[in-house]
């Protein structure tokens, strides 16, 4: 019987001093969190850390050449930093953590339909293209919840992809386009890392199917304008390093839950801004440094981390954050940065306090 996918406990992957052969292994810049109570194994690299043949002597099953089994995680095969060039085709049948990170694997052939109970794949840094990708080694299977394919040479997103996928990481590829109706049966998909690629623009269709998705990456793309038609249920909505000359009083219509948004190193200047932009009241972080602009723009009471830091900036008003004072009318901010601009706190009026009152950390 499958295991359910959903987390139980949650550990994070990096921490303390770690080898330099794992610490580029970032799985796309978000942590991964691991369920130890439903047997998911340890995604840092064993490449290095144990031998290979203590770990065979130990390990009364099957094991591919140039892979490692442990003998405690019995579900999973490391086959990293091995120089393989295609999947192992004599894959135990218990596989459901496939580690093949840092290989020369250009293409999926059929060698995984094999393996049908697979729930992690990992092809972070390696040469996987897009018109290589067996149709078959990804849809049989039906159990898998993560996907990560980052540092490949994607060009595109493929519509292939598992119905059950809860994360899907393409980062750092040369994805320039998706795939037509690659989401549309996509409902459990929660994370979806796209950054530091070559999209141009979204279309209203390209993310249809997904109800669940609460991270967009974004970033470093090559975007001019906000994306429009993205799914409702986006709480964090990353957009940094794109040029975004112009942010209108819709860009974010429709995203009624989002709580974190990034748009750093987007080139925004306030005459650019609508004074409404960012008039979301689930609204909890919000990051505009390394841009040019001249003025603090209006940001809803309920913001908590407001991030200007390397602007423009000259003025302090408190009406940026808020647009009337009272028992009950201030503003929740916690963290203001605005260091990097050409002001100083003797530019702050006497009365912030009232408006900023748990106000705990400021730059100047």
């Amino acid at each position: 019987m499958a295991l359910s996918c959903r987390i139980l406990t949650v550990l994070l992957l990096a921490c303390g001093a770690i080898s330099g052969a794992e610490a580029d292994m970032d799985y796309g810049g978000v942590p991964l969190w691991i369920n130890h109570l439903a047997g998911e194994p340890s995604v840092m690299s064993l490449h290095g850390r144990l031998g290979p043949a203590w770990i065979r002597a130990n390990n009364l099953h099957g094991c591919p050449r140039r892979c490692v089994c442990p003998v405690h995680w019995p579900t999973a095969v490391y086959c990293d930093h091995g120089n393989l060039t295609d999947a192992p085709n004599d894959l135990p049948d218990r596989t459901q953590y496939l580690f093949l990170q840092r290989n020369n694997i250009s293409s999926l052939s059929s060698s995984l339909t094999n393996t049908t109970d697979l729930r992690w794949l990992i092809l972070d840094h390696n040469q996987l293209r897009s018109d290589k990708l067996d149709q078959a080694a990804l849809q049989s299977q039906t159990q898998m919840c993560y996907l990560f394919a980052n540092h490949n040479n994607l060009e595109s997103v493929p519509n292939t992809l598992p119905a059950g996928l809860q994360e899907l990481r393409l980062a750092h590829n040369r994805v320039s386009s998706i795939s037509p109706g690659a989401f549309r049966n996509m409902s459990k998909l929660r994370l979806l890392l796209l950054q530091g690629n070559r999209l141009q623009t979204i279309t209203g269709g390209d993310l249809k199917g997904l109800l669940s998705l609460t991270l967009l990456e974004l970033s470093g793309n090559l975007l001019s304008s906000v994306p429009t038609h993205l799914p409702p249920s986006i709480q964090q909505l990353y957009l940094s390093d794109n040029s975004l000359s112009q942010l209108s009083d819709d860009s974010f219509s429709g995203l009624s839950g989002l709580k974190y948004l990034r748009l750093s190193r987007c080139g925004l200047q306030s005459s650019g801004l609508h004074p409404q932009v960012f008039n979301l009241s689930s609204l909890v972080e919000l990051d505009l440094s390394y841009n040019k602009l001249a003025a603090i723009p209006t940001v809803p009471t309920s913001l908590q981390y407001l991030y200007l830091e390397a602007n423009e900036i000259k003025g302090f008003n408190t009406t940026s954050f808020c647009r009337e004072v009272g028992p009950l009318s201030y503003s929740r901010m916690k963290v203001l940065r605005l260091d990097g601009n050409n002001m100083s706190y003797q530019q702050i009026p006497p009365d912030w306090m009232l408006c900023l009152r748990v106000l705990q950390s400021i730059y100047l």
